[in-house]
């Protein structure tokens, strides 16, 4: 994660201060990916659905969250939207809006906010090493618990629960389908499965494969540079001898592609796989009982 970000970004167009200027979640991009950012390909509005900011509460936090649900509607199923290490920008809230035109009551909290708003980072090493990496899996894991109850009680069908994720967030799909009982299904885009271990990050999700939940889809690229296909291989090995859970779930890896092939707003994108890639993931969690 790391260094994979790296690999996907190359040089694009040029943007002016007003493309990263941030005014909520959900809104602009990150700087630090602004001088190599592609034109966004695609963009989903908001007709016939309830859209913006929220705040959950976690303890004495509160945490930002972008949501999108069908407008007036109560009973939708949920699906978490976990974010790359860019936060909740404007890929993201596109994408939740996407699972809602679908249905879905779609939230993506900003898991980053305790330690900062990598959306103001220029630098991605210093996002790195200043935020991504102060971040306690089991914070995270107890911040998507909290954004649960709160769709829970705006009125949200959390038994039919759904979680899915982007780089960053594809290792904590992986990590939340062994956390929640609750979780019906996961897609995980391009997650590292395997790393070193700290107090912050003692597990990874070659450590908990056999133990997860719910089914989890792994969606990865056979050229990405930062996932090698062994760990895949790996991977499949840890499912296959878990319960029974873990022994549904399966990987699809698409030959060609890169890093981050469904980031529509990088050169990385690859509208094939993405395409793809998301058929797989709507269908997915409806075969397992989200949505």
């Amino acid at each position: 994660m790391l260094k994979e970000d790296f690999d996907s970004l190359t040089p694009g167009r040029a943007f002016s201060r007003r493309d990263f200027v941030r005014t909520g979640v959900g809104t602009g991009f990150a700087a630090a990916v602004l001088p190599t950012l592609a034109q966004t390909t695609i963009t989903t509005d908001a007709r016939g659905l309830a859209v913006g900011e929220v705040m959950v509460p976690v303890g004495d936090v509160r945490m930002p969250a972008y949501v999108a649900r069908p407008e007036g509607r109560t009973g939708a199923p949920v699906v978490l939207v976990v974010s790359e290490i860019f936060g909740v920008h404007e890929y993201i809230a596109d994408t939740a809006r996407r699972f809602a035109k679908l249905g879905y009551f779609a939230i993506a909290p900003e898991l980053f906010v305790r330690q900062g708003d990598p959306m103001s980072y220029g630098e991605l090493a210093r996002l790195l090493s200043e935020v991504i990496a102060k971040v306690p899996d089991a914070q995270v894991m107890a911040d998507l618990d909290a954004a649960v109850a709160w769709a829970r009680g705006e009125g949200a069908d959390t038994s039919k629960l759904g979680i899915t994720g982007f780089c960053w967030g594809g290792r904590i799909t992986w990590l939340y389908a062994a956390h929640n009982p609750a979780l019906k299904a996961g897609v995980a885009w391009y997650g590292r499965l395997v790393g070193d271990t700290n107090a912050l990050q003692p597990k990874h999700p070659l450590d908990v494969a056999a133990g997860l939940h719910a089914p989890v889809l792994g969606l990865y690229g056979g050229a990405d540079t930062g996932i090698p296909l062994d760990t895949v291989d790996k991977m499949k090995t840890a499912l296959a001898r878990g319960g029974a859970a873990s022994r549904q779930s399966q990987f699809v890896v698409y030959p060609d592609a890169p890093h981050a092939f469904h980031a529509d707003y990088r050169p990385s994108y690859r509208k094939q796989a993405a395409e793809d890639g998301w058929t797989r993931c709507v269908a997915w969690f409806r075969s397992h009982g989200v949505g």
